[in-house]
């Protein structure tokens, strides 16, 4: 077993943050948030550039590494828009996009998208996923309700595809959020010296790089998982979720903690990542959801491989 990403995915991965950097950087967010009808022109065009649409994730390990990197690099850049969805479109359909959801009134970050949408629920039945007209979010201007017209029940293998790369793409958003917090507390002063110094904010700083870098070490084991086509990938996915979930609790509360109130400023970069992250970690299920769903699935049997040290 290889759980490591191959060096051109990680290569991948950079160029794309320059691009994402170049085409608009930290003020991307707020324009999506302002007007998400215009948030395809301005990201689909360095997308194109990038050959996202290219990648076959589904059909290339290869391919779904550097899917899985492009994720990383969106969600270090809070590009509020679903990649991850697109690049997991299922095959044959021909819709944009996949979207996981769940409960009697699913909801998407899709909102101003003129993009067709395959859903498909936790128990595997696709449908098709259609944007009700006027309704947005009120937790968010880029969350959508929807309606879900159904299709099949022949989704099952496209349930972990599809929780697996949004989880790549929180991964980048708490990469940005410790890597904004450190720049934070080195130039940050208090009595004449900086907030890094002080070994209370460091402890708090280490405690969640050791929940980050879990997450990223479970998110390399289910990406693994997905590529291999193992029966478990699924339950693999769900636990990568659930980890996911609660390193960005870690995370953010560190985060905000130590920048204070200047990190819920809209001038502050990390608002915005922290903004971002929300329809990611609360959509298709929340943390408490979460580890219900999977709770519930696994009964009795428990989690196998690299899973089964963070489940205990």
């Amino acid at each position: 077993m290889n759980i490591e990403p191959s060096g051109e995915a990680a290569e991948y991965g950079r160029q794309a943050s320059r691009a994402f950097a170049a085409a608009g950087g930290d003020r991307l967010a707020p324009l999506a948030e302002a007007e998400p009808e215009r948030r395809g022109a301005l990201v689909e065009p360095v997308l194109r550039e990038l050959g996202a649409w290219e990648l076959r994730p589904r059909d290339d390990p290869d391919d779904l590494e550097a899917a899985a990197a492009l994720c990383r690099s969106a969600g270090y850049r809070a590009l509020a828009y679903p990649l991850a969805e697109r690049l997991a479109r299922p095959a044959g359909l021909g819709t944009d996009g996949l979207l996981v959801v769940d409960g009697p009134a699913p909801r998407a970050p899709v909102a101003g998208l003129d993009l067709r949408w395959t859903a498909v629920t936790l128990d595997g039945r696709r449908g098709e996923a259609v944007v009700r007209s006027g309704e947005r979010s009120l937790d968010s201007a880029v969350v959508a309700e929807l309606d879900v017209r159904p299709l099949d029940a022949a989704g099952a293998g496209d349930v972990a595809l599809g929780l697996v790369l949004p989880c790549w793409t929180l991964l980048g958003m708490l990469d940005r959020a410790l890597d904004l917090t450190r720049s934070h507390v080195l130039a940050r002063h208090q009595f004449g010296e900086p907030l890094a110094r002080r070994q209370g904010v460091r402890f708090q700083l280490a405690d969640a790089e050791v929940e980050r870098g879990g997450a990223e070490a479970l998110a390399a084991y289910a990406l693994w998982s997905v590529q291999s086509g193992r029966a478990e990938a699924l339950d693999d996915a769900l636990a990568l979720r659930l980890a996911a979930l609660e390193a960005a609790e870690a995370v953010f509360r560190t985060a905000h903690l130590l920048h204070g109130a200047m990190g819920f400023c809209d001038e502050s970069p990390l608002s915005w990542v922290s903004r971002c992250s929300r329809p990611v970690r609360w959509l298709p299920l929340g943390l408490s959801a979460t580890r219900d769903h999977l709770a519930r699935r696994l009964g009795r049997h428990g989690l196998t491989g690299l899973f089964s040290e963070a489940a205990t």
